[in-house]
């Protein structure tokens, strides 16, 4: 094994942190430079300042590439200021503890467990119920302790080494031990990985978990694994309880989960909603987070509302607090009712089309790259999302540390696509729609409802596509459905979207040892470009290779990039502190209401 290199870890001085808050979209407002997180604490059980963690010297973090894509493209809407509300008013001197947290999702959880789902919506409850061993500071990029108050890396990246925080227990009132980080991780890449696709690639070429003691988890790769840190931050990686860890997963997605997070599972409804009440005695948040005690809301009740305009005109009556997917056409009615939209873009692959390969006619790498060409991505934003999205200019989305900017491969020339698909043998038939060997340019698209526009974008797509006589058809599924047809291969194109701050993600989604969603065969370009990244330790060196891979993915039209998807929440004016982490998921542990 390689020798470890010992970091050491810069703390904060014991003092109030500064208040800047979450984006906020106000009327008339451009955009701005990114937002930390945090909002100001108070004196209190619930309001502590700050302090530095104690415990054993920390090391320094050997972090991911730190970018000013990631600080810089956060926000894309105005910023409240230190002391602003959340919804752009005066903030009251102190957080007020109790009360309620409505919250109207715009589409069901797909459970509740952190290790296995993946969706806004699902993330949105469970990473309330679970903490992990590291941070991402949203504002910076870098890595922060959380449940490991330090940790050491070896130099050839397949060792390391986690010293867990004292005092930290879990929901049943038992201590996080290295035992319970064994037992997490031992799982995600055995048998749970199958349902956790996500948290498994982050535990690729995974060999084991040392635990020497109680407070010391060794984490062992059989080849250098450059991804691993930030993964460790991640609600993918959350550390359950060894009793979890055990759990049928489809109990575990229902509520089986024992985890060390602010709140804890009061009941979860299937299509429905859950209801999260808060966690006595909670005193680890990050650093971070704007206070160190317990949450200060009482209660959060998710309800699920799917139509965007019922969700809007509920939190203008007061039936909701807070609400998700805010769409253009909703931000009037909220920002009417003395509400604010808070926006934060999200880092990872933007919202692409993924053709199978399999299928004719993606089986011809000329007819996927007329699509690129074909695509007015500035119409998409314009016409059916808002100034809180960006078109896609890249694989990555523009705030993902390694983004390369391709804007000028994705520049919307139809007569360019065109012009491709007459060289490849598709002539224009009667209808319009292209025709080789008597056969039509026909191409469906598979897709789930998780994000409320998706919808009408697809519908825009397909009168774009069809301009240059491509017939693209809709075929929207429920997650279930969609998730049979992944693994059988059933779709033409596949539509989605994955949040990452961290340029790994395109390994997770395009190496043919992994999801592959493309369906495709190894190659000696993609694949080797995926596989050095990950076990390069320079940092520009990391942004070099992952860039060319970015540039073979789009050269080979693996992925046809739409837009860049950005949280859009609607809260009340009396609502402040709700925040997000640095892959703009919602974190409560901040927040609160005004109490009369």
């Amino acid at each position: 094994m390689a020798p470890h290199h010992s970091h050491h870890l810069s703390r904060r001085p014991a003092a109030r942190r500064p208040a800047p808050t979450s984006a906020v979209r106000q009327p008339a407002a451009t955009s701005q430079a990114g937002a930390d997180r945090a909002v100001a604490g108070s004196p209190g059980s619930h309001g502590a300042p700050r302090q530095a963690p104690q415990g054993s010297a920390g090391r320094r973090r050997v972090a991911p590439v730190v970018t000013t894509a990631l600080v810089t493209g956060l926000v894309l809407t105005g910023c409240a200021g230190p002391g602003e509300a959340g919804a752009g008013g005066s903030t009251p001197a102190d957080p007020t503890p109790g009360g309620t947290l409505r919250f109207a999702l715009g589409a069901a959880p797909q459970g509740v467990d952190p290790q296995q789902v993946g969706s806004n919506v699902s993330i949105y409850v469970a990473r309330q119920l679970a903490d992990s061993l590291t941070d991402q500071d949203p504002a910076t990029g870098e890595i922060e302790p959380w449940l490991a108050e330090s940790w050491d890396v070896s130099d050839d990246l397949t060792h390391f080494t986690f010293h867990l925080r004292d005092g930290v227990t879990f929901s049943d009132g038992s201590a996080l031990d290295s035992a319970d980080v064994r037992a997490s991780f031992d799982a995600i890449a055995g048998d749970l990985g199958a349902t956790a696709p996500l948290a498994a690639s982050y535990l690729a070429g995974y060999e084991r978990t040392e635990a020497p003691d109680d407070r010391t988890a060794t984490v062992v790769f059989d080849a250098p694994n450059a991804q691993f840190l930030q993964a460790t931050s991640t609600v993918s990686l959350a550390i359950l309880a060894e009793e979890t860890a055990q759990a049928d997963p489809a109990e575990r997605l229902q509520g089986d989960v024992v985890g060390s997070g602010p709140f804890v599972l009061e009941s979860y409804t299937q299509d429905k909603g859950a209801v999260l009440t808060r966690r006595d005695g909670y005193d680890w948040a990050p650093e971070p987070a704007a206070h160190a005690g317990e949450a200060y809301l009482d209660r959060i009740e998710f309800s699920v509302v799917p139509e965007s305009g019922v969700r809007a005109g509920g939190l203008a009556s007061d039936q909701f607090d807070a609400v998700g997917d805010v769409l253009p056409q909703d931000v009037p009615q909220v920002e009417g009712s003395g509400g604010a939209v808070l926006t934060r873009a999200n880092p990872g692959v933007p919202f692409v089309l993924q053709p199978n390969l399999t299928r004719p006619p993606l089986d011809d790498v000329e007819v996927r790259r007329a699509l690129l060409p074909a695509i007015d991505r500035q119409e998409l934003v314009d016409t059916v999302l808002s100034d809180a999205f960006e078109p896609a200019t890249g694989i990555l989305a523009s705030t993902t540390p390694g983004y390369a900017d391709l804007s000028d491969q994705l520049a919307f020339d139809p007569e360019e696509a065109g012009r491709i698909l007459d060289d490849a043998g598709w002539v224009p038939g009667e209808d319009g729609i292209r025709v080789k060997d008597g056969t039509p340019l026909q191409i469906e698209v598979t897709y789930t409802p998780v994000f409320t526009g998706s919808g009408p974008v697809l519908e825009l797509v397909a009168q774009q596509l069809r301009a240059v006589g491509v017939d693209l058809t809709l075929r929207q599924l429920t997650a279930a459905e969609q998730t049979t047809a992944q693994d059988s291969g059933d779709y033409d194109l596949y539509y989605y979207n994955v949040t990452r701050a961290d340029a790994d993600i395109l390994r997770t989604q395009f190496s043919t040892a992994q999801r592959n969603l493309s369906l495709r065969e190894p190659d000696d370009v993609v694949d080797p470009l995926l596989d050095e990244q990950l076990g390069e330790a320079d940092p520009g060196a990391r942004d070099a290779l992952v860039a060319d891979a970015q540039r073979a993915i789009l050269d080979e039209g693996l992925a046809v990039p739409l837009f860049e998807l950005a949280q859009s929440i609607g809260v009340r004016g009396d609502v402040h502190g709700v925040t997000f982490d640095a892959s703009s998921r919602l974190l409560f542990h901040d927040a609160w209401i005004e109490q009369e």
